[in-house]
């Protein structure tokens, strides 16, 4: 009974491990590697959020580089999250998890896609409609892959 016990614990600890995951590409620094999602928007390039504006939003912890950046995101998260949690939307298209660099970025009729560097961008968007139907058709799986 006490080896039943421990299994069903262990197994009930696993699962709320992988329920808590966020598929956000994050690092120490933040969802995004602690880059502002709306000031990309707002300003056209990539700024880095301050540690002390933070919002934890889908697992993943957000940093803003105002307190109206901070706001407009809480207002409608949806309308600034990056596509594919933020990892490289190439990568995606690809059928894998990249990372991101910031200033790799573009934003397509409103929605902001990362890439891994400005060189992947350059491929990226040689084909970029296409691949976008590609990295959505695939990012279900996608965001669940260790990788």
């Amino acid at each position: 009974m006490k080896k039943f016990v421990l299994f069903f614990m262990i197994a009930l600890t696993c699962f709320a491990a992988r329920a808590q995951q966020s598929p956000v590409y994050e690092t120490k620094k933040g969802a995004i590697n602690g880059y502002d999602v709306v000031a990309y928007f707002t300003e056209g390039r990539a700024v880095e959020g301050k540690p002390e504006l933070v919002y934890r939003y889908e697992n993943a912890d957000w940093h803003f580089s105002s307190n109206e950046t901070l706001a407009a995101f809480k207002a409608d998260p949806a309308k600034y999250l990056p596509q594919y949690g933020g990892y490289c939307a190439f990568g995606c298209s690809r059928g894998y998890k990249a990372p991101t660099e910031a200033d790799a970025f573009t934003i397509v009729a409103g929605k902001l896609y990362l890439n891994y560097n400005k060189e992947v961008r350059t491929e990226w968007n040689k084909d970029r409609d296409a691949l976008i139907k590609k990295a959505d058709a695939n990012w279900p799986s996608v965001k669940t892959s260790k990788s």
